[in-house]
């Protein structure tokens, strides 16, 4: 049973990767496969807009943190922390506020891992951002937006100041108590019409 679930991991944590990296290269008609017009310090500023609207869809309001930013060889990825207590039973929900909105605005739904200890969203956006949202320990919720392959340039940190409270040294597990995302039963069942 052990073999079956690393198994399982491993191919998702290898899916996950191929699906993230395959961004690079993908779009554009710059040089190699670079998104034209675009420099990391850019396709940073729309991965912080691709969370901010998906984040804004988000119903009551979490809070979230920013976690950090890295840079590859010609893409680049943000990466947020949500602080609001998503509990076991509202989690689908959450994700389902999600996936909803990325299809409205036309991403490509790359994987749903339903996974019970650590349900995933992969999708990529009309732009060829890799876009995700994951459940880890603790139940914490990660966003993470990745570039396509972009013209390399120094990327400054998000403009925007996350709406939870700032946290020296390591981010802790979720901590904010909502009274909707923190309820620990289903969501319930809308009235019937008469």
């Amino acid at each position: 049973m052990r073999r079956i679930a690393r198994t399982v991991r491993l191919t998702s944590s290898v899916a996950v990767a191929g699906v993230l990296l395959a961004g690079c290269g993908l779009l554009g008609s710059g040089k190699n496969g670079e998104v034209s017009d675009m420099d990391m310090q850019r396709a940073a500023e729309r991965a912080d807009q691709i969370l901010y609207a998906t984040v804004g869809e988000i119903k009551p309001e979490i809070e979230w943190v920013h976690r950090a930013t890295t840079t590859g060889s010609c893409d680049v990825t943000r990466y947020w922390t949500v602080m609001t207590v998503i509990s076991e039973q509202r989690r689908g929900n959450f994700l389902g506020v999600v996936e909803r909105f990325w299809k409205a605005n036309d991403y490509r739904i790359e994987m749903v891992n339903p996974s019970q200890d650590v349900p995933t969203i992969i999708a990529t956006s009309p732009e060829g951002f890799g876009t995700r949202v994951k459940f880890g320990y603790k139940g914490q919720a990660f966003f993470e937006v990745t570039s396509p392959c972009v013209e390399k340039s120094k990327v400054a940190g998000p403009k925007r100041v996350a709406n939870g409270r700032a946290y020296e040294g390591e981010i802790p597990t979720p901590n904010v108590r909502s009274a909707f995302w923190s309820a620990e039963t289903p969501v319930p069942d809308p009235a019937p019409s008469p």
